[in-house]
Formats: C-alpha cells, sequence, structure tokens
C-alpha cells in the first residue's frame, strides 16, 4: 500500500511542477541582480539576494539561472520560504576548483529546509572533479573534506527533474531528513576512475522516488544509508559504477532501521557489482527489512546479486566478530543478463543473526568468462528459491 502511495504522489508532484512553470509566476533572474555569464565571476551574492526575495514572496515564485555559464562558490539556499518555490537552472553552473576555503560539511550547494520545491530547468551542476580524484580517499582526511555537488537537507514534498550533476569531487547528491522527494529525469556523471563520487545518497529519509534517471560514476550509483524507508527506484540506467547498493549498514552506534525499499525495472552495464546489501562485521546492532529488486537487467556486472554481512573493505575489520544487522524480507525476482565475475550470486549472511524470508524466484545470469559456468556462494542462509535458478543457488 505504502508503495502504491509513493507512486501515485510521484505522479501528482510532476503534474504541480510542470503547472508551476508555466504559470505566471514572479520570476527572480539572478542576472537583474548583478550576476555575469563570463563564467569567471562568482554569482553567490547574486543568487544568495534573489532567493532572499523569491523566499519572502507571499506567492509562489521562480528563482531563474538563465543560459550560460557561471561560476558559484560554496552556498546555502535555505527556507522556510512563503510560498512554494522553483529553482530553474538554464545554463551551467561550475564549482570553484580550489576547496580550501570550503567547508566540507556544508557541500557545494546545499538546499535546506524547503517544502514545496522545484529544481529544474535542464541546467548543469559541474562539480569540476577532475583536479582531486587522484588521491586515495580511504586512507585520507583530505577527501573527507571534498565537497559534495548538492545536499538536500530536510527537503519535504519537493521535485529534482531535468538537471545533471556533473564531475562532483565527491559524492554528486546527499540526501539527508527529506521527506516526499522525487528525483525524476536525473542525469549524473562521472568517469569510472573518480574516487568516491556516489550517484544519489540517501540517509534518515523517508518517501524518496527516483525514477527515468542515468546515473554513472566511480562509486555507487545509488546507496541507501541507515534511516531510509519507503525508498522507490525505477527505471535507473546504471554504469559505470559499484552498483545500487543498501549500506553499508552498522559501522556507526545508533543506526535507525531500513525498511521498505524497491529497486525495480532497472538496467545496470559494467558494473563492479549489481543489486547488493552490505553490513560490517563486528557491527553495532540493527536491522534492515523489506527489501525488494525486481526486473532487473544485468549487462556483463560483476557480483550481480549480494548479500554480504562481511563487508570489510581495505581490510580493516575484525572478520571473527558477526554482523549484528538483522536483515530480513528481501527478494531478488526476475534478475536477468550476464555476469563478468563467476560467483553471480553471493549470499553471506551473518551466523549471529541470519538472515530471514530470503527470496530468489527467476534468475538467469550466464557468465561472460572462460573459468566454467556462473556460480553461487552461500553462508548462514536458507533461501527460498522458486522458479527458474541460473546459475543454481546454494546447491
Amino acid at each position: 500500500m505504502g508503495l502504491k502511495l509513493n507512486i501515485a504522489a510521484t505522479s501528482l508532484l510532476l503534474l504541480l511542477a510542470s503547472a508551476a512553470e508555466v504559470s505566471g509566476d514572479t520570476i527572480f533572474d539572478v542576472t537583474k541582480y548583478g550576476a555575469r555569464t563570463d563564467g569567471n565571476s562568482d554569482i553567490s551574492q547574486a543568487l544568495l539576494k534573489a532567493w532572499g526575495d523569491a523566499c519572502s514572496s507571499p506567492v509562489a515564485s521562480t528563482v531563474m539561472i538563465p543560459d550560460g555559464t557561471y561560476a558559484l562558490g560554496q552556498i546555502i539556499i535555505a527556507g522556510p520560504c512563503k510560498a512554494p518555490i522553483n529553482f530553474v537552472v538554464q545554463g551551467t553552473v561550475k564549482a570553484p576548483v580550489d576547496t580550501s576555503r570550503f567547508r566540507a560539511e556544508a557541500g557545494w550547494i546545499a538546499f535546506r529546509q524547503i517544502d514545496q520545491f522545484t529544481l529544474s530547468g535542464g541546467g548543469v551542476f559541474d562539480g569540476q572533479g577532475k583536479t582531486v580524484w587522484g588521491r586515495k580517499c580511504p586512507s585520507s582526511e583530505y577527501c573527507k573534506q571534498l565537497p559534495i555537488n548538492l545536499r538536500f537537507n530536510f527537503i519535504t514534498n519537493s521535485m529534482v527533474k531535468d538537471i545533471t550533476s556533473r564531475d562532483s569531487k565527491q559524492f554528486h547528491i546527499n540526501l539527508l531528513g527529506c521527506k516526499n522527494l522525487t528525483f525524476y529525469n536525473v542525469v549524473i556523471s562521472a568517469p569510472e576512475e573518480s574516487l568516491n563520487t556516489d550517484g544519489i545518497h540517501i540517509g534518515r529519509s523517508s518517501g524518496i522516488n527516483i525514477t527515468d534517471s542515468t546515473i554513472g560514476t566511480g562509486d555507487d550509483c545509488v546507496s541507501i544509508g541507515d534511516g531510509s524507508e519507503q525508498i522507490n527506484i525505477q527505471r535507473v540506467t546504471c554504469g559505470p559504477g559499484h552498483g545500487i547498493s543498501v549500506g553499508s549498514l552498522g559501522k556507526y552506534p545508533n543506526e535507525e532501521p531500513v525498511v521498505g525499499i524497491s529497486v525495480k525495472n532497472c538496467t545496470l552495464t559494467n558494473t563492479q557489482n549489481g543489486v547488493r546489501v552490505k553490513t560490517w562485521p563486528a557491527s553495532h546492532q540493527g536491522t534492515a527489512s523489506e527489501m525488494h529488486f525486481e526486473d532487473i537487467i544485468m549487462n556483463n556486472v560483476g557480483n550481480p546479486i549480494i548479500i554480504d554481512q562481511e563487508y570489510c573493505p581495505h581490510n580493516q575489520c575484525n572478520l571473527k566478530s558477526p554482523s549484528r544487522i538483522k536483515l530480513s524480507n528481501v527478494s531478488f525476482r526476475n534478475i536477468r543478463g550476464t555476469t563478468s565475475t563467476q560467483v553471480a550470486v553471493k549470499l553471506v549472511c551473518s551466523q549471529e543473526v541470519p538472515c530471514e524470508d530470503v527470496e530468489l524466484g527467476y534468475i538467469n545470469l550466464e557468465y561472460n568468462g572462460n573459468e566454467g559456468p556462473a556460480m553461487s556462494q552461500c553462508k548462514n542462509i536458507k533461501p527460498n528459491l522458486p522458479g527458474t535458478q541460473l546459475p543454481r543457488i546454494c546447491a
């Protein structure tokens, strides 16, 4: 029932967003506030003035960045506003190359505490991340200071559509505390070698829809963190990248439950992983449930189906102590295509809290290599196996 309401809300938001763009809203054009299209002059002050006037308007309004190339420094665009507000970006906005003065927790562009907000226009947010991707981020504090292209904090009943995030220095889009927020026809682009450039990361948010979008990065196309509820991902094209992931979970104390994840009708191509759920060994206690992956096409994907409760990048974990994240009500249905790794299905559950009610139905994955047929790997799990299975699972 919750998922049906979620989809209905998406349709309603699309209609409202389209109606708003063609209505008689007052337009606050940043070029009227002194913004210049030379690509070098920082438009931060012009944008903040335009936003302030629009946000204080008692009627629906639109802030516009028209066609052209603009330089924009680190900025926080905050509500609450008095009426619904649109932010239309038609041009290309470029981030500073030098990040020495950035406050990392704020991101490059942060939207905060806004209700009934629409970001659209067909424009591009260019993070200019190429200059920083060569660092070894997992072992460097420097990388934690790199800005996320777009942060959405406590945004409600809103829509992001028809925009592009390009070459972010770190994550492209990060959500925190958002409710009823839809991403539609969003393009996220960074090369495979760009480190830590997750497409969309969702944390402690509910009623999030990501539909009809194209995401290619050097990390997860979509990553879902703790406290995520009723997340609907449909018709997303993913690749390159690390796939679509729930987790990793359990690294920090007091993580909130993950409940109600639907990934459906997506295509993954040349990604390092497919659809996966990952938790840390020696973890803090937690739960993740009602996670369903259905109608997924895999094109030369490594590790297409994964539950990994021994997730330990860089070998910095105590694998002798099991994960304490309880996984339940998980399904993988109608997943087909080709795998670039011989182990096509990996189901490694916790010895302390084994997975419950896991189903794999109608799986058809063929291995591209020469070592033999596709295989499965199972540990601490007895899944339900309706329909056909290729490879044979947990046999």
